[in-house]
């Protein structure tokens, strides 16, 4: 018989692994002969920062490798906790030095969140080994990190769970779980069960949940697409209460935006604000569409979006809210192109492919004789010399010249562009 205490604990709790070979996903990283599974295995794990979408296992993964190597394990979370609560974790671990001789694992979840006087405060513990640091993010570390934290730190990048993933552990739950396997359960579709969860381990077991809730231990549960649609109507409330649906919801935002709909951006700002999302993490996503969906067509949007970013920042909620409508309907609003996105991305593959071709030497300094004297700089036109503060001369290595990356959008600011470079650069056809 299940006793109560356990039934009041969440399905992800009851089935969240012990152990590595109870571990889905991340194949890359803890499959046989992995990285990371190697430096498990050697007992050698230094700090390093898991970055990866939510319900991937990061703080699993984590508390395993603690596990694992029999190392005391200390937990900070960056919403809750500040400078004082990481020197007192600091100073635990010193005092336990006295008679331990391995390293605690301190796991920070959420590490993005942290402040950079709050990253300062570990640098010096991760420098001189008083605990191992094991960070968790769902944000790009090279932007949230600070760089003397990152640099000494690997980066380990998690992948959303596969199909394959999701029905082992659609198949543990329902085998596996002292709850459901005493249920009798018959899976018919899986399609909505699936995609609701995008790509989402947590999510995906509180799904299961939802849907088995409210039978009698004697009924015959048969889980198809329209029980997933039904179940999941009547308790939105909890289906979105962690996160609001966050991926699914910022990527209708920035489809939003980059489908010049205001009406759109503002509705699914106002989803993200209502559901307790992070406003940084909003005004961050829209310096990044500024970028990439908006670019050359109006240079003001990026100046834009980085001033609602510093405001927001400055101000907080709840008045945040409207410099971010205000950005949002500005960036929903303004002309379109993604010329400059396009052109480092061809540029970044042409790099790839052609390797590190040689600096022509009329590109090279020359601030030595025998540079001078092996042609550095020499034949170098000073464009400030000619008329027009311009003059014809090759700016990339000799393999790629005419090489075209850049291709002027179809809106008037880049039309203008277009002209002013097809005037000076016949070579580029534009």
């Amino acid at each position: 018989m299940l006793n109560s205490t356990s039934q009041r604990i969440p399905l992800p709790e009851r089935l969240r692994p012990r152990k590595l070979e109870e571990y889905v996903g991340q194949e890359h990283l803890i499959g046989p002969n992995a990285i990371l599974r190697r430096m498990i295995e050697a007992g050698n794990v230094s700090s390093f920062i898991l970055w990866g979408p939510p319900g991937v296992g990061k703080t699993t993964l984590a508390r395993i490798i603690a596990s694992k190597l029999d190392r005391p394990f200390h937990t900070l979370s960056a919403i809750s906790s500040g400078v004082k609560d990481i020197r007192e974790v600091i100073d635990k671990a010193k005092g336990n030095s006295l008679f331990n001789t391995v390293a605690p694992i301190l796991f920070i979840d959420e590490i993005h969140r942290f402040s950079k006087s709050q990253q300062d405060a570990l640098l010096g513990a991760v420098e001189d080994g008083t605990f191992t640091l094991i960070g968790a993010t769902t944000e790009n570390p090279s932007f949230e990190v600070i760089s003397p934290l990152l640099s000494r730190c690997q980066v380990y990048v998690l992948k959303e769970m596969s199909v394959e993933n999701l029905d082992t552990l659609l198949q543990r739950a329902l085998t596996e779980d002292e709850y459901l396997k005493k249920q009798k359960i018959t899976v018919k579709e899986k399609e909505l069960l699936f995609r609701y969860s995008g790509g989402d381990a947590r999510k995906l077991l509180n799904i299961i949940e939802i849907i088995t809730s409210g039978f009698s231990p004697s009924a015959e549960i048969t889980i198809d697409n329209q029980l997933v649609q039904e179940r999941l109507q009547e308790n939105i409330a909890l289906y979105d209460k962690n996160g609001e649906q966050h991926y699914d919801i910022i990527s209708a935002f920035i489809k939003s935006i980059r489908g010049s709909d205001p009406n759109g951006a503002v509705y699914w700002l106002a989803r993200m604000i209502a559901g307790g999302e992070d406003p940084m993490f909003i005004a961050r996503r829209m310096v990044i569409s500024a970028s990439e969906d908006i670019g050359l067509a109006n240079p003001n949007a990026m100046l834009l979006a980085q001033a609602c970013l510093q405001t927001v920042h400055q101000i907080g909620m709840p008045e945040g809210r409207i410099p971010l409508s205000e950005c949002a309907i500005y960036l929903a609003t303004s002309p379109k192109s993604n010329s400059a996105y396009l052109a480092i991305d061809e540029a970044l593959a042409t790099v790839r492919k052609e390797g590190p071709l040689p600096v022509p030497l009329h590109l090279r300094n020359a601030p030595t004789k025998l540079m001078k004297d092996l042609g550095y700089a020499k034949d170098y036109k000073y464009a400030h010399s000619y008329a027009g503060n311009f003059v014809d001369q090759e700016f990339l290595p000799d393999k790629l010249s005419g090489t075209k990356f850049y291709e002027p959008g179809q809106n008037s600011k880049e039309a203008d562009l277009r002209k002013r470079l097809a005037a000076l650069w016949q070579k580029y056809n534009y």
